[in-house]
């Protein structure tokens, strides 16, 4: 092992609680476009903001037409070597939480309980009603749609049905937020993994961590605004540098 991947060991090592923050760089390893970057989904296709989804039929109707008939990545994605290394900390103890920016439901299917998962963005995998919160699974809404394009509405109270994700112009999630600013505040040492930290509010959990005299580690293919005031920093690709880290052994 070289000198970083020891460095990143020991301080995992040295740790009592470690809190994990993903973006979607660990995501991008198991085949999934950033929203961002050059490839990215926003480089195509305008997002739809949240007051015009919940105004017009029109824009409610073309984004489930832009998620059943879209690039079928997401769906089907499966957890990689960093997903994985992360899971083997969780099961060892070492990781209380894992705050993520990601939608794609791959921590809970790399075997990480959802009670130690808090997405700030929501999830890709199910839908909700607006108004009561009930849960909808997408292939019921999904048949129903390809057929004639009809929009789903709550059984209970007739309120609007929304993939359970965070759009544009859509306010945080208090409870997750809540959730994470405490983990953060509970934990020894902070490790941000595949994320520009760039996108506030979210991106102020790495600085309450290092304010609070957690140790930083800062995992990303390229230079983030974070980077100097981090523990430890390493421009590499995220599944085999956990993995090592772990010693998990990989194809």
């Amino acid at each position: 092992m070289d000198e970083e991947i020891i460095a990143l060991r020991e301080l995992i090592q040295a740790s009592q609680r470690v809190v994990v923050f993903t973006g979607a760089g660990i995501s991008t390893e198991s085949g999934i476009p950033d929203f961002r970057g050059p490839q990215g989904i926003w480089k195509t296709q305008t997002p739809i903001d949240f007051s015009d989804f919940i105004a017009s039929e029109k824009w409610r109707r073309e984004s489930w037409r832009r998620k059943f008939t879209g690039d079928s990545k997401m769906a089907n994605a499966s957890p990689n070597a960093g997903h994985y290394a992360i899971s083997h900390w969780i099961s060892a103890g070492k990781i209380s939480h894992i705050i993520t920016q990601n939608v794609d439901g791959l921590h809970q299917q790399s075997g990480v309980p959802a009670e130690q998962i808090i997405e700030l963005h929501g999830n890709a995998n199910y839908a909700s009603c607006l108004d009561c919160g009930k849960r909808y699974e997408l292939s019921a809404i999904r048949d129903a749609f390809l057929i004639d394009e009809s929009l789903p509405s709550c059984d209970d109270c007739a309120g609007i049905v929304k993939t359970a994700t965070i759009s544009f112009g859509q306010a945080m999630p208090v409870e997750a937020m809540q959730r994470a600013e405490q983990a953060t505040l509970d934990c020894d040492t902070f490790i941000a993994i595949g994320s520009s930290l760039t996108v506030y509010p979210a991106a102020g959990f790495p600085v309450l961590a290092k304010q609070n005299q957690a140790k930083l580690i800062i995992i990303n293919n390229q230079d983030t605004d974070l980077d100097p005031i981090a523990d430890l920093v390493l421009h590499r690709a995220i599944g085999i540098t956990l993995s090592a880290a772990a010693g998990i052994k990989t194809d």
